[in-house]
């Protein structure tokens, strides 16, 4: 069954959903890392995007 267009909610900004293709590759080019380096970091260290930033500062 479709979702309820008409039921928009406010999406997490604080998480980088990794199923989503688009917000992993956003993340990578954003710092300048690979696409399999931002999953690797989603894994390694988890969904929040400030410890994520953090963690893919350190890869430069």
């Amino acid at each position: 069954m479709a979702d309820n267009k008409s039921k928009r909610g406010g999406a997490d900004r604080r998480q980088v959903a990794a199923g989503e293709g688009y917000e992993v590759n956003y993340f990578a080019r954003k710092h300048g890392i690979t696409k399999q380096q931002a999953e690797d970091l989603i894994k390694k260290v988890g969904n929040d995007r400030e410890k994520l930033n953090a963690a893919a500062a350190k890869l430069k």
